[in-house]
């Protein structure tokens, strides 16, 4: 059950880290950080199944991949970079 449980969380990665470069293709920036994108959201969700097998035990298939979608939007969400220039505080 393991192994499907594998398998769709890198399913669940690459679709997700897809999804956010074509719905936010500036926010990523250049070539290399698209790359890194897509690397990242598979093995986010990965990492994330493992955690969600290892906390929930078997038999929670559904629970478990939720978490790896979980895990992938937060990785994935620290590639963004913010949209045009950056903002100086008042006290700098």
């Amino acid at each position: 059950m393991i192994l499907w449980e594998a398998l769709g969380s890198v399913l669940i990665g690459l679709a997700v880290s897809y999804a956010a470069l074509r719905w936010l293709p500036a926010r990523f920036g250049q070539i290399r950080s698209r790359g890194l994108a897509l690397s990242t959201g598979p093995g986010a969700a990965l990492f994330g199944a493992l955690l969600g097998h290892t906390v929930l035990g078997p038999g929670h298939t559904l629970a478990t991949l939720g978490v790896s979608l979980g895990v992938c939007v937060a990785l994935l969400s620290l590639l963004l970079r913010p949209t045009g220039r950056p903002r100086r505080s008042a006290t700098a």
